[in-house]
């Protein structure tokens, strides 16, 4: 009999707790450590159709609880590819500055939500569930917590004159932490 993937013990787990509020550590847990559980959960709710609730998805859930409401039907989903070569998700890193282009948060900063090291990946402006394609255009650098919460949306980037529009419209405090912000990032303004 062959070795068990993490993949299959996270659906074996999930199905064993229908029901139940799962927190991400029982899943990680559950895969025997990998570090690629959250993965694996997204394949199944985008690849397979499980119907796995997130705090996106559900006021009543915080950011890594997940909730199988109930067993999943089968039904036949398109496969798609995972395979970003390496020179473009090098090129769509080098283009978006290393930066997640929704927080804008950088590698190695400790993320908020998780208080774990920020890790950058690829994911899709418009998903390839509704037709986007595997192409420059089309890609940007999100955090981890941010590529989780992106599932199937198409936002664009804001303008410049839409974003100062927001900041001039905002309060002192926020406008004192967008500063603050922008000096982090970019160091003091040479002039």
């Amino acid at each position: 009999m062959g070795k068990v993937g993490s993949k299959e013990k996270i659906r074996r787990f999930l199905l064993a707790n229908i029901g139940r509020v799962i927190e991400s550590h029982e899943l990680q847990a559950a895969a025997d450590g990998a570090v690629q559980y959250s993965r694996r959960l997204r394949e199944l709710r985008d690849e397979e159709g499980w119907p796995i609730l997130s705090h996106n998805d559900s006021v009543g859930l915080k950011p890594g609880q997940y909730l199988l409401r109930e067993k999943p039907t089968i039904k036949e989903r398109p496969h798609f590819a995972r395979s970003i070569s390496a020179k473009l998700r090098a090129e769509v890193l080098d283009r978006n500055g290393f930066t997640c282009q929704m927080c804008g948060a950088t590698p190695g900063q400790i993320d908020p939500e998780t208080n774990r090291k920020v890790r950058l990946h690829i994911g899709h402006i418009k998903d390839k569930s509704l037709g986007g394609k595997d192409e420059l255009s089309n890609l940007r650098t999100l955090c981890s917590t941010c590529n989780q919460g992106a599932k199937n949306i198409t936002a664009e980037k804001p303008s410049a004159i839409w974003l100062l529009s927001q900041v001039r419209r905002a309060g002192r405090d926020e406008q004192v932490a967008v500063y603050e912000w922008l000096q982090q990032k970019f160091g003091a303004a040479r002039g």
